[in-house]
């Protein structure tokens, strides 16, 4: 049963993506063909018409797993253990000095490629 009312959503789905990029159309050909008007009213129209879409899209099937995708993020966010300050300034001084050392180890290799070559070439 369930099965039979998921196949029903998703034969609307296409009729409601059609919906949201009829609504995007309409507000980007809107916005061109009232470029006389004001530009506060073309944005809330611009606006207005692609929070329309946003919502219509997020009742297809995969706005719906979209929306869940976002929800699941979210807590995964939360459950990171971000580091302490005094952490990310330890890091931060290891990678500065870890690329100071390795400039100047390339720049004495280019130095001495470079002494070597004009003593080849002369």
């Amino acid at each position: 049963m369930k099965h039979n009312a998921e196949v029903q959503e998703s034969r609307h789905d296409g009729l409601k993506w059609a919906a949201v990029v009829a609504l995007l159309v309409v507000a980007v050909v809107g916005n061109s063909y009232f470029a006389d008007q004001a530009l506060l009213y073309r944005v809330l129209g611009v606006v207005v018409l692609g929070v329309g879409a946003a919502a219509l899209a997020l009742t297809t099937t995969k706005g719906r797993d979209l929306a869940e995708l976002a929800k699941n993020a979210k807590k995964e966010i939360q459950r990171v253990v971000w580091p302490t300050r005094p952490e990310t300034v330890q890091t931060t001084a290891i990678v500065l000095v870890a690329v100071l050392v390795v400039g100047l180890m390339l720049w004495l290799i280019d130095t001495l490629l470079g002494w070597a070559m004009s003593g080849v070439i002369g």
